[in-house]
């Protein structure tokens, strides 16, 4: 995988051999792939397909679920974090995640965004202050709430409300940022907002977002990787997998023959 596709890129996480059980269900096979570092990677594919169960496995938010097993590596800077003495929670400040569902907390936009600090600890209130406004301006939010960080979050708009959700992860500065359907929600301005910030992020962070959007696939990644009953089928440049893939099930996927 990491042949000509990346040649001269820093791969951020590399997957090898991954597979994921739901009891005795198999939801991936022998997932392999790579992901650059400072790239958007988008993860296509009909519903059930694996897709978000493999977001998930980037940061280990399936160790929540009962009865799971993983086998396969995922390397972080080529560490396993699947390794027994790797910290889950030092995994999720590494690699943040951004749900389907803006889902901020019933508390002030100000309190959302320092969240994650506090819990972390060792910071002044003057440095939680200054990491919220950085973090709200990296989210291109903090114009539309910089006079009201005293007001409840869930007072803002469905779009304003996912953007504080993205500040809120990138409060804690990781270096992956994970989005699962990040704008499936959202009307289509908001969706713009989403798709414009997520091309001013991938400066800073390494992106892997799951759509089922394939128009915003293409918009806003530039590789793509396609998903089809729990196997990675093909991965390649974004441009590449929408006008010459090279599967004939990528190809029928991409344009509209099932899915």
């Amino acid at each position: 995988m990491a042949g000509t596709l990346y040649d001269g890129l820093k791969i951020k996480m590399a997957v090898r051999n991954l597979s994921f059980y739901y009891g005795s269900s198999q939801a991936l096979k022998s997932v392999l792939m790579d992901i650059p570092e400072h790239y958007v990677t988008a993860l296509i594919g009909p519903s059930g397909c694996g897709k978000t169960t493999f977001l998930r496995c980037l940061n280990r938010m399936n160790d929540t679920i009962e009865g799971i097993r993983v086998e396969g590596e995922v390397l972080l800077d080529n560490e396993n974090i699947y390794h027994s003495e790797v910290d889950a929670v030092q995994v999720r400040k590494r690699v943040g995640m951004v749900f389907q569902k803006s889902n901020p907390f019933p508390k002030t936009i100000f309190e959302n965004v320092a969240y994650g600090l506090r819990i972390e600890g060792g910071y002044s209130q003057r440095e939680i202050a200054e990491r919220v406004e950085k973090s709200l301006k990296d989210a291109a939010i903090w114009e539309e709430v910089a006079d009201r960080l005293p007001d409840s979050a869930l007072a803002l708009s469905g779009g304003q409300q996912q953007r504080l959700c993205i500040a809120r992860a990138i409060a804690v500065e990781p270096e992956v940022i994970l989005m699962d359907e990040p704008a499936s929600a959202l009307d289509p301005i908001a969706t713009q907002k989403i798709e414009e910030l997520i091309q001013q992020l991938k400066k800073k962070y390494t992106i892997v977002i799951v759509t089922h959007n394939m128009q915003q696939a293409a918009r806003v990644s530039d590789y793509t990787a396609f998903f089809y009953l729990g196997e990675l089928i093909e991965v390649d440049r974004t441009d590449k997998i929408f006008t010459s893939p090279g599967k004939k099930r990528t190809e029928d996927y991409v344009t509209g023959r099932f899915g």
